[in-house]
């Protein structure tokens, strides 16, 4: 840097500063106005999808960016598409644990459903991501769960978190504020952050410390008198024992006045998420967290206080943050292209959604991404899973590898490797193709055969007979060889150009295996 000393200087570099700052102006407005164009669909609808198919973006391609994300955003439902599993919707008291008298038979028995109904709705999540026809509904509801976290087994009723799952999609683009009020009573989330313990004279502060660190202000924005005194606030928030519904106990609550983010009042749990929600590091807090996920690891400081004003402005309407998010210049910056890794979630539906592979339910794909780190429904701790970087290592690149290569394998039959994840579902990975299915047992797991044997069956029933016609699927691309074809396809299948050079005279099948394979298609 250096400094101007002589006036006559001054001039003709601030003519230039104004014709520099014009022409960015210009440049933003024009691409505000001008069509997307193939490469800025495909990374709108990577971004805010699980990965496009070419006709996706090819619908998307003469839209502008407002009108792209306008239709995203509009388009999206609140609802599933596809019928939940049976005991969902059950009405029935819940079932609790067996009591001290219960044979090891019937305690058996028990953990068995705990674990199939919980496989059953990870399944049927991952159906519903494969099915939907608003791929930013899921997403946006993946990231929420993210978000506020529920986890099994701590949540030992399926039924509770499937009743969680809706009620984030209901709100996933609605108001973040209505929203927070909801989580805060939602029955899965009062069992995760033990509220049904927090009564009078015994606070217990989890959730009041989560809803202020991790929910809406951040670390560093609240002190712990806050805790201490919100967890007042909240006490009486519980459930049902019976129907598993919020029930406020009006004889648990501390009704005394309480002092929290400089306010004193007799606060309930209600007017102390309002307090919150009246803080301006909310809009801030969720702002780069939106960012993180959509536009890159490094939020723009002044970017973030900007769409932060409007999201705060609006009354913390998701949908104004998420539309200057999508239509910024920072989020189709050449830098940001490829920035972000691909979560297990986005591998295994990004890939069945884009080779057009249809598979009969989701049970075993939801075992392949938790293979690959990704456990839906079993976050390893209230923060969520970090994301990032921290999705591949050593031990879940190959995951990934050897999903994608098994499904582009057809019908052939591949042994399948069970592993015991934490919350006793199973994770599993599959090797080389045309060898007869086996088991390996493994000291160190606390599980009988028969669960292994059953869960690999599952796993090796979702992979068999996908169907994965590599001639026919490239025959959807433009061009008038098969080289031009390749290319096309190239570009719909990768972020960035690709890290080791495609062979493009190899037969379909191998091409695909081999562009699946480059360590771009891990990015998005």
């Amino acid at each position: 840097m250096f400094a101007v000393r002589h006036a006559g200087w001054r001039r003709p570099i601030l003519h230039l500063a104004a014709l520099m700052c014009a022409l960015t102006a210009d440049g933003a407005i024009a691409s505000a106005t001008a069509a997307l164009g193939y490469d800025d669909a495909r990374h709108l609808l990577a971004r805010t999808g699980f990965g496009p198919t070419d006709a996706e973006v090819r619908t998307f391609a003469p839209l502008t960016r407002a009108d792209a994300v306008d239709r995203l955003l509009r388009e999206a439902r609140l609802t599933a598409v596809t019928p939940p599993p049976s005991f969902a919707l059950d009405r029935t008291p819940l079932r609790r644990p067996p009591a001290g008298t219960a044979t090891e038979a019937e305690r058996k028995a028990y953990q068995q459903q705990r674990t199939q109904e919980a496989l059953e709705l990870r399944g049927w999540w991952m159906q519903e991501m494969l099915a939907t026809p608003t791929p930013l509904t899921e997403r946006m509801t993946l990231f929420w769960h993210n978000h506020f976290v529920s986890a099994q087994p701590k949540v030992p009723f399926a039924r509770l978190m499937y009743e969680q799952n809706a009620r984030l999609r209901a709100n996933a683009l609605g108001n973040f504020g209505t929203m927070l009020h909801a989580m805060g009573r939602d029955p899965a989330m009062v069992l995760y952050l033990d509220s049904v313990q927090n009564r009078k004279g015994a606070p217990n502060e989890n959730f009041a410390r989560e809803v202020m660190e991790l929910f809406t202000l951040g670390e560093g924005r609240y002190t712990e008198t806050d805790v201490k005194e919100a967890a007042r606030a909240f006490t009486g928030w519980s459930l049902d024992r019976e129907t598993g519904t919020f029930v406020f106990r009006p004889r648990l609550h501390d009704s005394d006045a309480k002092t929290i983010l400089g306010r004193r009042g007799d606060f309930d749990g209600d007017a102390v998420l309002d307090l919150i929600l009246a803080q301006p590091d909310v809009a801030t807090f969720v702002t780069t967290k939106l960012w993180r996920e959509f536009v890159s690891p490094d939020p723009d400081p002044a970017e973030v206080a900007r769409i932060a004003r409007r999201f705060r402005d609006s009354g913390y309407e998701i949908k104004v943050a998420l539309r200057e998010l999508l239509t910024s210049s920072a989020f189709y910056a050449k830098e940001n292209r490829g920035a972000l890794v691909k979560s297990p979630v986005e591998v295994v539906v990004g890939t069945l959604h884009q080779l057009d592979i249809t598979p009969a339910n989701g049970l075993a794909f939801a075992i392949a991404s938790a293979s690959m780190g990704q456990n839906l429904m079993s976050a390893p701790n209230v923060k969520g899973w970090p994301g990032g970087d921290a999705w591949i290592n050593t031990t879940t690149l190959l995951a990934r590898k050897q999903f994608r290569e098994r499904v582009t394998r057809g019908d052939d039959i591949a042994p399948v490797r069970i592993a015991a994840l934490p919350d006793g579902a199973m994770a599993a990975t599959v090797d080389a193709p045309r060898a007869p299915l086996r088991l390996t047992p493994e000291a160190s797991f606390d599980i009988d055969q028969v669960r292994r044997a059953r869960y690999a069956r599952e796993m090796e029933r979702g992979m068999t007979g996908l169907g994965f016609d590599s001639a026919r699927w490239m025959a959807q691309f433009p061009g008038a060889t098969a080289t031009a074809r390749k290319h096309a396809a190239q570009r719909l299948l990768l972020a960035t150009a690709p890290q080791a050079e495609p062979d493009y005279g190899t037969d379909s099948l191998s091409f695909v295996r081999g562009i699946l394979q480059d360590a771009a298609y891990e990015l998005k």
